[in-house]
């Protein structure tokens, strides 16, 4: 008796053959490959710091997202005072486009948004990437309640925990595989 061939294994079934998905260079890849002015100003809308935007372009080609987004937190934490501030400068504030809530809600929120900015000087910054979009509003006006007794040293960490947390889901999503649902995906 002849012992089984390794191209023809008869205790296995046969599957059909699945063909190749010519789809085209993923977006990691057009974001590794981009120019680095292209790659900077695509950056500068996932977080308003250029240095922290060069910082990762300069830093290109990045194996994975995993790789991609452990540089975006390291330059998150590097980034300086003046840095934090211009970057924090650069946030719209987190009001709640989407938002069907009354009227006297979003006056609310814009009250908040008012008091907070005038304590703190910067926009209120807020990840709700894991948030349930209609617990936005009690997110944000919870959240800003709860940071308006923070000193300022300590509101400005949160803050930048928070602008980190953004950058984070949204380099996430600028390189997402448009193949995985609700990972809208990014051309650069």
């Amino acid at each position: 008796m002849r012992p089984p061939s390794l191209h023809h294994r008869t205790d296995v079934p046969a599957r059909p053959a699945i063909p190749a998905q010519n789809r085209g260079p993923s977006a990691l890849h057009r974001f590794n490959s981009a120019p680095a002015g292209t790659a900077e100003s695509v950056l500068l809308g996932c977080c308003a710091s250029p240095h922290w935007a060069r910082r990762l372009a300069a830093h290109r080609p990045y194996p994975d997202l995993t790789a991609l987004l452990a540089a975006c937190d390291e330059a998150s934490y590097d980034l300086s005072p003046a840095e934090l501030s211009h970057a924090l400068a650069g946030e719209p504030g987190s009001g709640l486009p989407h938002s069907r809530a009354p009227r006297a809600a979003h006056t609310a929120l814009s009250a908040a948004h008012a008091a907070y900015e005038s304590r703190f000087g910067h926009a209120f910054v807020i990840c709700l990437d894991e948030v349930r979009p209609s617990d936005h509003l009690d997110q944000v006006l919870s959240g800003i309640h709860s940071r308006l007794s923070h000193e300022p040293d300590e509101e400005r960490s949160v803050a930048a925990d928070e602008l980190r947390r953004l950058a984070r889901g949204r380099i996430a999503r600028l390189v997402a595989d448009p193949g995985h649902a609700g990972s809208p995906s990014v051309a650069v």
